[in-house]
């Protein structure tokens, strides 16, 4: 029996809802760390995400495929025949569930938002501010060191942090990264690996490998790889009061937190595709076709 085409409208709508899920508890994590201390070490962190990441497949997987990443969905185009026609609608819809999630965490949040900006003595839209703008969009390097602690916001402490990584450096730390977790998606989802996780492991695998480079990459840019889950939360930001505190260094958030995880998970998709799977045994659907 065939199954019904689902359409595009609905995958949209799991996507949406997927990345919210993403979202919602990734950087709730962010938030209890940052502002109320609830998490200690940055693998409570990642172990949230990696949560997140993995409920998220589970929820929507068989209705979208779960891509809830921009970049990943790019890769896919490129690398597995998924239409481009609807790549922009596929990227809206994940950056419109990470917005939601970013406005809900806001409001519940809100006092603890408040708190850290008076204890910090800085006022929201200035540079300073970005003390709390972390919790929602990214920046580099990690401004975990400036949110610390009861000392007040130093705007010489800021400007010594920031050299100690360049945009350079970040948009290599974000490109290599989405390539390692797009290099992962693809080998554990791919049919033809006979070593894959079975009875729907995937998930758990892919949110590990997403925990695993949190912990190696986070204290650079605050670990992206996901364009919808920066920039959802950014825009949300710079709506919410932010302004221009939200746009981040250099050339902005562009280059190193839509480009860079674009680039790297192509990378990905094709490092898998063109060299590695050729050498795995053709599927028996690939050979039934042949």
């Amino acid at each position: 029996m065939s199954s019904r085409p689902i359409p595009l409208s609905v995958r949209c709508l799991a996507e949406a809802l997927g990345t919210a899920i993403l979202v919602f508890f990734g950087l709730g994590a962010v938030h209890a760390a940052v502002l109320t201390g609830a998490l200690s070490g940055l693998w409570q962190v990642a172990i949230v995400w990696a949560l997140a990441v993995m409920l998220a497949i589970y929820v929507v997987g068989g209705i979208s495929g779960a891509h809830i990443n921009p970049a990943i969905t790019v890769a896919f185009a490129v690398w597995r025949k998924f239409p481009w026609r609807e790549v922009p609608a596929y990227a809206l819809s994940q950056t419109a569930g990470a917005f939601a999630a970013a406005a809900l965490l806001f409001l519940l949040y809100s006092p603890y938002l408040a708190e850290k900006e008076k204890q910090k003595e800085v006022k929201r839209g200035e540079l300073g501010s970005i003390v709390t703008a972390m919790c929602y969009g990214e920046f580099f390097p990690n401004p975990g060191k400036l949110a610390d602690g009861d000392k007040p916001y130093n705007p010489e402490d800021h400007e010594r942090h920031n050299k100690t990584v360049s945009e350079q450096v970040a948009f290599t730390a974000e490109a290599v990264g989405t390539m390692i977790l797009a290099l992962v998606v693809f080998a554990v989802t791919d049919s033809r690996n006979g070593v894959a996780p079975q009875a729907r492991l995937a998930p758990a695998f892919i949110g590990l490998t997403v925990a695993a480079l949190i912990v190696v990459i986070a204290p650079l840019t605050q670990a992206c790889f996901n364009p919808a889950r920066d920039v959802g939360p950014r825009l949300f930001t710079f709506l919410a009061g932010w302004g221009s505190a939200a746009r981040g260094r250099g050339t902005g958030f562009v280059a190193v937190y839509v480009v860079a995880p674009v680039v790297g998970a192509i990378a990905g998709g094709g490092l898998y595709t063109l060299v590695l799977r050729r050498w795995l045994p053709e599927a028996a659907e690939e050979k039934s076709s042949s």
